[in-house]
């Protein structure tokens, strides 16, 4: 802790005062034992825990977490895997990531595996490798490789956004999104429809995404779906996109996610569609960065800061070899913009 010291005149002088267990046992009126569990969230009397609490927070006590994680075998680095560095989505998760591992005391270890198989399996082993505690891995899919792999570096490991039989993870209800944004553009009026999808290796978003909306839709009569798959980037959209607007019939455009649907909304303006009066456009995400564009998007806003912010205390019980639940999920909601109206 930095104490300032006036000397009475104008200049002041500074000193360094290190506070240690000791001196917070002591000011307590406790054993060292007792702070000791107290910092490592042991079983403290909540009338001492409020207690030291309050010195620590009054002596700016900062526990020395490297000696700890040696003395503990323990490195307090949580590895991270990501699928690719241009995406909103995945940028928001590690935002809600970042801050919660910050405020717990742990360092991150970021590795962008370019959604290539090959580069996340080589990853999980490199992070083991670096002697991490555990791992966060934001999958595209979980492959019988992955499986081994995991199985081998026998670390704390959890999925975020696809769901595993064996492994922990934090999904979205991505069937029930797509749902929802069915129903709005029934509600609407609408009967044609153009889904742009992705790859059926992505459960979440090729596949539950889709199924929820096409079952949705399915409900309703005299309608007619066309599906076209395309890419998570916005320049393979973008292709795709022109190339399927041309000579349109549908009435109602889905993106798989916002990305997409923005692809879609600048290849509809370069046809000169206008958007909703000639077409209406949806995607999923509800990405931050959406509320400055005009027209603002209908979408479906996945909370994904808390996500993430979920999977820094769910590995930390891992970790503390504490059960978690096999699968969490999430909730969304439908916020309805100004890219989609009635017909």
């Amino acid at each position: 802790m930095l104490q300032r010291l006036s000397n009475g005149r104008n200049n002041r002088e500074w000193s360094w005062m290190m506070v240690t267990i000791n001196d917070i046992a002591k000011e307590a009126g406790v054993a060292k034992s007792t702070v000791s569990r107290y910092l490592n969230n042991g079983s403290v009397s909540p009338r001492t825990k409020q207690k030291i609490d309050e010195i620590v927070k009054k002596r700016g006590y900062k526990p020395n977490t490297f000696a700890r994680s040696l003395k503990a075998q323990k490195t307090n680095m949580i590895g991270v895997i990501i699928p690719r560095l241009d995406s909103p989505s995945t940028n928001e998760v590690l935002s809600g990531i970042d801050s919660s591992a910050h405020e717990k005391g742990y360092q991150l270890i970021i590795t962008n595996a370019n959604q290539e198989k090959e580069r996340e399996i080589e990853d999980i082993y490199t992070l083991a490798k670096q002697k991490v505690d555990g791992i966060i891995f934001l999958a595209k899919e979980i492959t019988a490789e992955h499986q081994i792999a995991i199985n081998d570096i026998k670390l704390p490991f959890l999925v975020l956004g696809q769901q595993t039989d064996n492994i922990p993870s934090i999904v979205h209800d991505d069937y029930g999104a797509g749902k929802k944004i069915a129903r709005h553009a029934l509600e609407l009026g609408h009967k044609e429809f153009l889904y742009f999808t992705v790859s059926k290796e992505d459960k979440a978003v090729g596949q539950d995404r889709y199924n929820g909306f096409m079952d949705e839709i399915n409900k309703a009569t005299d309608t007619v779906i066309q599906a076209v798959e395309t890419s998570f980037t916005m320049r393979e959209a973008y292709k795709t996109a022109i190339k399927e607007l041309q000579g349109l019939e549908a009435s109602f455009v889905i993106g798989a996610t916002d990305t997409i649907a923005l692809a879609v909304l600048k290849a509809a303006a370069e046809l000169g569609l206008s958007v909703p009066e000639d077409v209406s456009v949806a995607g999923y995400g509800g990405y931050n960065l959406l509320s400055f564009m005009t027209p603002a998007l209908t979408t479906i806003k996945y909370p994904y800061y808390t996500i993430g912010d979920m999977a820094i205390a769910t590995i930390e019980k891992m970790i503390l070899k504490e059960t978690v639940p096999q699968t969490q999920t999430l909730s969304n909601e439908l916020i309805i913009k100004e890219t989609t109206q009635s017909i």
